[in-house]
């Protein structure tokens, strides 16, 4: 029999997320964005990283144009593929933070359960669920991408607000409403929040 003494290991142990955290010197979060379509998510969550950047915090910001259109291009919008995006979307989130970056997703996720099984993957203590709780006659007016009007035709079945419920969370870490807060006092908010948990550790 073959002896197995040349085989040698290439590493004693995989490098931890607090090694990863230590050479980035800030802890990894995931801010969890959730509400209506046009509520301002992507807006915050752009304005948010650019902030946390300045001050030499590295983001990775996750939301359904990058997302859709590369890891989950083969999913469309029924019960079940709505479900499998946002798992989906947890699991590359937790690879993230495992790599010791700050990760902020924006996606309408309009159910309790779906953004608790999104909570469930990632890890409760390192999940902001982040309401931007701009009301629905306020997005629609807005309607950025002409969607809603589409709804209302019945061209969009299911459309979040419109043919389909949104669940409003039942204990957001924060909720911002941006028909009565500015961008800079919606990402000010959000700043006090989030830097204590992300400040420097080395």
């Amino acid at each position: 029999m073959e002896e197995k003494n040349h085989i040698y290991p290439i590493f004693d142990r995989m490098m931890t997320r607090r090694d990863k955290e230590e050479l980035l010197g800030q802890h990894s979060v995931m801010i969890w964005f959730t509400g209506l379509s046009g509520s301002g998510k992507s807006t915050i969550a752009i304005a948010l990283e650019r902030e946390l950047h300045k001050r030499g915090l590295l983001c990775r910001i996750l939301d359904g144009d990058n997302i859709r259109s590369g890891i989950n291009n083969n999913l469309g919008f029924s019960e079940t593929d709505r479900v499998e995006n946002i798992r989906r979307i947890a699991e590359v989130s937790k690879l993230f933070l495992d790599s010791g970056i700050i990760t902020i997703a924006a996606f309408i996720s309009p159910n309790n359960d779906i953004r608790e099984m999104a909570a469930n993957i990632i890890g409760k203590d390192d999940f902001l669920e982040i309401f931007v709780s701009t009301p629905l006659e306020e997005c629609e007016k807005r309607d950025v991408k002409g969607l809603y009007a589409k709804a209302r035709k019945g061209e969009i079945p299911n459309f979040t607000g419109i043919s389909a419920p949104f669940e409003v969370p039942e204990h957001p870490a924060l909720s911002l409403d941006t028909s009565q807060l500015t961008l800079e006092e919606s990402v000010n908010s959000l700043l006090e929040l989030v830097l204590p948990k992300v400040k420097n550790i080395k």
